[in-house]
């Protein structure tokens, strides 16, 4: 009998290969689908998937018009999207025949643990959802993703209530959204990195104000208990604090909170003490290891806790690498992990870090997550393309 690499037998080696063959390959140049520019799958709107690579090269150079090479369908260069679920496949084959000790993941989950109790959205509801938002008045839920109208927003029972923000070159339209959060006046405020802008909508959808030209890479949006907008920018490496009048659609000041951050993308703040934590990814996109850094700032901005992927992993016994962040209602930090997946309550900034597992199962990449006011846990899975929802199990 042939010895067994570590992690996986003779039959994860053959689920390998296959996999690589009939998923992991681009069946119009037969290179494999990876993660840099040239080579990232990307989604027809036939469904059909073909590598960036493959798409430019089948495009006409000035209508971007092209035909889907298996189905023959008419669509444009514009209209694809990046193939999540094979990105995704990428990420945990590429890791299958490695050690991968995962302790956390069997973690019990004993009283007073969160259990999923319902979904909602789904392929076709929701392509490739990047951030999630509470109404605190309407307790909606507003997603934000790669649909045909970028904005959808939900209502308690996880129906579709409307949607809007049109996919277009237009000011008003929506080029890909990042992030997205809710003011306290019912304005819903989008980061926009197609044109590396910022765009309110009243609840209904009508455009209220662009904020363009002031920002190099707009990602991470939140809003304060004032009704301010936190904004963190990735290329720039700064957190920013927006004071909109929204009915009247005037931006009245903008101010810097913190400079010399490394890739900050996810910020969220506590409505309890004002802290407000913020997600860097501090190695250079394109590497091929991943760390995050979670950094707490009280609310006169001072550092007063954080916590990399290498510090955890001195109290845990796997990888965590954070994909998003939020507090509870009691202040402690909460993050999604996309290595577990989990979802894992860090303590409170001063007692830095208290790791204990809140969701250990069901979850695929978590990218966003927030509590309602009933205390029920929203994460959005852009794997499974939905909203999941965990409520406390007493058991």
């Amino acid at each position: 009998m042939g010895a067994e690499a570590p992690g996986g037998g003779p039959a994860l080696r053959e689920l390998v290969r296959e996999a690589e063959t009939s998923l992991l390959e681009c069946k119009v140049c037969f290179e494999r689908f990876g993660h840099r520019q040239q080579r990232r799958p990307r989604n027809l709107p036939c469904g059909h998937v073909v590598c960036l690579a493959c798409v430019a090269a089948l495009a006409h150079p000035r209508t971007l018009a092209l035909e889907c090479p298996f189905c023959r369908r008419a669509c444009r260069g514009c209209d694809t999207s990046d193939c999540l679920p094979v990105l995704h496949l990428l990420e945990l084959l590429g890791s299958a025949l490695r050690p991968s000790p995962a302790a956390h993941r069997a973690v019990p989950c004993g009283p007073g643990a969160l259990t999923c109790h319902h979904s909602f959205g789904g392929w076709g509801t929701l392509v490739n959802p990047t951030g999630l938002a509470l109404c605190p008045k309407t307790g909606r839920v507003v997603v934000v993703h790669d649909g045909r109208r970028r904005v959808k927003i939900f209502d308690s029972g996880g129906g579709c209530a409307h949607q809007f923000g049109e996919k277009g070159d237009a000011a008003q339209d929506i080029k890909y959204p990042l992030d997205v959060t809710v003011t306290s006046d019912c304005h819903v405020i989008v980061t926009d990195a197609g044109d590396r802008s910022i765009k309110a909508f009243d609840f209904f959808g009508q455009i209220k104000l662009v904020i363009g030209g002031q920002f190099c890479l707009p990602w991470g949006v939140e809003t304060t208990p004032q009704n301010g907008v936190l904004v963190t920018d990735a290329e720039a490496g700064s957190l920013h604090l927006l004071e909109v009048d929204f009915p009247e659609g005037v931006l009245r000041r903008t101010e810097k909170l913190q400079a010399h951050l490394c890739n900050p993308r996810g910020v969220a703040v506590s409505w309890l003490t004002g802290a407000v934590a913020v997600l860097e990814h501090p190695l250079a996109l394109g590497t091929e290891a991943c760390s995050t850094r979670v950094k707490v700032f009280s609310s006169g901005m001072q550092l007063i806790g954080q916590v990399d992927t290498f510090g955890l992993s001195l109290f845990f016994p796997s990888k965590i690498t954070a994909s998003a962040v939020t507090f509870d209602h009691q202040g402690n930090v909460i993050v999604a992990d996309n290595s577990g997946p989990s979802i894992l309550c860090l303590g409170k900034p001063e007692e830095f870090p208290v790791v204990r597992p809140m969701v250990t199962h069901g979850l695929f990449h978590p990218v966003a997550l927030t509590f309602t006011k009933e205390n029920s846990l929203l994460v959005l899975d852009t794997a499974s393309h939905s909203v999941k929802v965990y409520k406390v199990d007493w058991g």
